[in-house]
């Protein structure tokens, strides 16, 4: 749909556009120049993500509606020092808990072994993790 220039300049994303500049500038844009700037600002090859979900539902007691939008995609831009903190924190606390929930899981797979084995390290005493694990299976 081809943007008429007559109407070019009532259209929201102009006149936002227009307002962030001195108004000299602004009035010395000919109608043809700003179908092209609006042609240009709506094509969005800029945004484009792998995942984009957008939508929409209603508030219940409410007129209006509330509107969410999911984007994922590859991160093209320069990180900022504190972003680059962020991250490295990030994966640092990741790295901690896979290692966690590694050694966790590797510890109980070798106490299910030991108990299906029968080897008991201390007389009379239990975890009861044993008698926990077989009721999941009888």
């Amino acid at each position: 749909m081809p943007i008429e220039a007559q109407h070019i300049k009532k259209d929201p994303a102009i006149q936002k556009l227009l307002t962030k500049m001195p108004s000299h500038m602004a009035d010395s844009f000919t109608d043809e120049q700003l179908v092209q700037l609006k042609s240009a600002i709506g094509s969005r090859e800029w945004g484009k993500h792998k995942i984009d979900v957008r939508g929409t539902f209603p508030v219940p007691f409410f007129k209006s509606r509330i509107y969410y939008v999911f984007l994922m995609g590859r991160n093209y831009r320069n990180l900022s020092r504190q972003e680059k903190v962020i991250s490295a924190f990030t994966i640092a606390a990741f790295t901690f808990l896979f290692i966690v929930f590694s050694v966790l899981f590797g510890l109980l797979v070798l106490y299910l072994i030991k108990s299906a084995l029968g080897i008991d390290l201390f007389k009379g005493f239990s975890l009861g993790i044993w008698s926990w694990f077989k009721t999941l299976w009888t």
